[in-house]
């Protein structure tokens, strides 16, 4: 399964092609919806939130509510579009209706890529960089996440830490922490930290600042041996940290431990393997158990049928409210940088965005390893493998 996005933030539309799914997975707008509501949710969020209410067509590759297995188009339209109707144009003769941005901004993209792609105005480069680009990607998220529940596994996270602020996870099942999570307003599993979180957060947006944070996600039910050690590019921990990473403000990536293992000695951090029938009874898909999960599900960049454990460190937003310096690309004269709509905090959407880039890369590498044209030989493909696996 690959996928492509188009669309600007202030332009129509986002779209998204999806290849590669197989056919008769169901699919229905109010399923996609939902991600893109969670999205939009969180103590902190900006102005947009309530401009945008955001719905997903499905344009092509699905009828009657399945996948018919040729191209999915995805689309998510810009409300604001028709504020920008001339502003963001693709016609020759209404240039000049807006004025130009010269002022690129510290954090962001805007310099870099005005230099790069040789544009004097950076509203040219700032509205495929925004964030915006991330509603149609947790849209696809939304679907592979459609691909993994039909094959048993499911995918949740809440948030870990935020301005510093950390929160304690309560040692009960995953499924009873994603409960707690979709409660809280900024996606925590801890009230006490939760409640100070926003103390912190209004305190920050009174300031002009802004805040980042860390999110987790973990995923239950995978098979073991999703991905390869065989060549680099194909390490299932190497390619989820680079969908990780290509979320807007993402500047850290951690499986299991991750940094945490650099500080222990070798017998805390590596997990023992011990041989459990009854496992198989409970639903696991092999009988070889690890007591603790200190990898995070992954050992020689495969799965190994633990749950997958993965953080993400978001950096907090560069658009302030108290602007930071900058220089005018047009007479080279400093200046505060220009102020565009923003959110003190968007830790929680991050937390969305995350699950979504996960199971996009799970569901593709689900399908490389299982293959099939229709979700029924998929299914039937990983049935059989897990009971070759169940054998050793």
């Amino acid at each position: 399964m690959r996928y492509f996005t188009a669309g600007e933030s202030h332009g129509p539309q986002l779209t998204a092609i999806i290849e590669g799914l197989p056919a008769n997975l169901e699919l229905a707008p109010a399923m996609l919806d939902e991600q893109l509501a969670r999205r939009q949710q969180g103590y902190g969020r900006g102005d947009r939130m309530k401009i945008e209410q955001d719905r997903v067509e499905l344009l092509s590759g699905v009828r009657w509510g399945k996948t018919l297995g040729s191209p999915v188009t995805l689309a998510v339209k810009n409300r604001d579009w028709e504020n920008w109707l001339e502003k963001m144009s693709p016609l020759a003769e209404h240039a000049g209706k807006a004025e130009p941005v010269t002022r690129p901004r510290p954090g962001h993209a805007d310099l870099d890529g005005a230099m790069k792609y040789s544009q004097r105005d950076v509203r040219n480069i700032l509205e495929r960089s925004s964030a915006r680009e991330t509603a149609v990607r947790v849209a696809v998220g939304a679907v592979a996440r459609q691909l993994l529940k039909a094959c048993g596994i499911t995918i949740g996270g809440y948030v870990t830490e935020l301005g510093g602020v950390m929160a304690s996870a309560p040692a009960v099942p995953y499924q009873q922490l994603w409960q707690q999570a979709a409660a809280s307003e900024l996606f925590c599993c801890d009230p006490a930290a939760e409640a100070e979180m926003k103390r912190l957060i209004d305190h920050t947006k009174a300031a002009g600042d802004t805040l980042g944070g860390v999110v987790e996600v973990q995923v239950q039910g995978l098979p073991p041996g999703l991905g390869s050690h065989v060549q680099w590019d194909r390490k299932l921990d190497a390619r989820l940290a680079m969908a990780l990473m290509s979320i807007q403000a993402i500047k850290g990536v951690e499986v299991g431990l991750g940094f945490e293992a650099a500080r222990r000695p070798g017998s805390q951090v590596h997990d023992e393997i011990t041989y459990d029938p009854a496992a198989l009874e409970r639903g696991a898909a092999t009988a070889y158990v690890r007591p603790t999960n200190r990898a995070g599900g992954l050992e020689g960049g495969m799965t190994n049928g633990e749950p997958l454990v993965v953080r993400a460190a978001m950096k907090p937003i560069p658009t302030l409210y108290t602007p930071l310096r900058s220089v005018d690309l047009a007479d080279h004269q400093p200046y505060e940088a220009s102020v565009e709509r923003s959110d003190t905090c968007a830790v929680p959407a991050a937390l969305v965005v995350a699950e979504a880039v996960v199971a996009i890369e799970l569901a593709s590498a689900l399908q490389e390893k299982f293959g099939g044209d229709s979700i029924e030989e998929l299914r039937r493909n990983l049935d059989g493998y897990l009971a070759t696996v169940r054998t050793f």
